[in-house]
């Protein structure tokens, strides 16, 4: 018999909403900065299309937005959510300096996450200075999105950071490297998303089968949040 009171459903209310808004926010303000900044430098594609937008609606992929935080959020038992948005479409070809715009078009999403990153710790530190004896009910509700904000944010830019097309670090590479080297890796964008789900997934439960570390996703991208989350807390302040 299927036993509902053994689900603590406050405990899981809870945590949804404390790592949904994070993650709405944070997906949301990368792909709008993606957009303006295409637009800025020429092409108006995104923002034709009103994904130029703070409004998440405007952005929402229904796997990577909805499922997957989902599925993350039960599989981890509530401690970890994390998701992607619908790509900004851009049309390179629309772009003033269209090999050096690329660069800052892609750049511009994690710089968007560096910046929610500092604003966590900044709002947390601002949080965490009221006296206690003044908080209200909200406080350790915010206090969690705060934190959660901090590293999501973190391991999205750190994420999208690997030069791997169509990740946004493949596209700050190829923009970067000499032409060459550069075609090699925009050729491997038709299989990138192949080698990051492989990397994501295949590759740990291999390591689990034959007793090896194997982990990639948690050496280039989960350990080095963590320390990148530590260094925005310490130099917000937070104790």
């Amino acid at each position: 018999m299927f036993d509902l009171p053994a689900f603590d459903l406050g405990r899981i209310a809870f945590q949804v909403s404390v790592w949904a808004l994070p993650v709405l926010f944070a997906i949301t303000l990368h792909e709008a900065a993606h957009g303006f900044v295409a637009w800025r430098l020429g092409d108006d594609t995104a923002l034709r299309l009103g994904r130029v937008s703070f409004n998440p609606l405007r952005h929402v992929d229904a796997f990577g937005t909805v499922i997957l935080p989902a599925l993350l959020l039960f599989a981890s038992g509530g401690r970890l959510m994390f998701g992607y948005a619908k790509p900004v479409p851009v049309n390179f070809a629309r772009l003033h300096r269209p090999r050096r715009d690329m660069v800052l078009v892609a750049a511009a999403g994690p710089l968007a996450n560096l910046l929610l990153l500092a604003a966590s710790a900044v709002g947390l530190k601002a949080l965490t200075a009221i006296p206690p004896a003044g908080w209200g009910a909200g406080a350790e509700w915010a206090a969690h999105n705060l934190v959660n904000s901090a590293w999501i944010n973190a391991v999205l830019m750190l994420f999208n950071l690997l030069p791997i097309p169509p990740l946004d670090g493949g596209r700050i590479a190829v923009g970067v490297l000499p032409p060459e080297p550069a075609r090699a890796l925009a050729r491997l964008e038709r299989h990138g998303i192949l080698l990051i789900l492989g990397a994501l997934f295949l590759l740990p439960w291999l390591g689990r089968a034959i007793g090896i570390d194997l982990n990639l996703f948690w050496w280039l991208v989960g350990a080095p949040a963590g320390y990148l989350v530590e260094i925005a807390f310490a130099l917000a302040g937070v104790r």
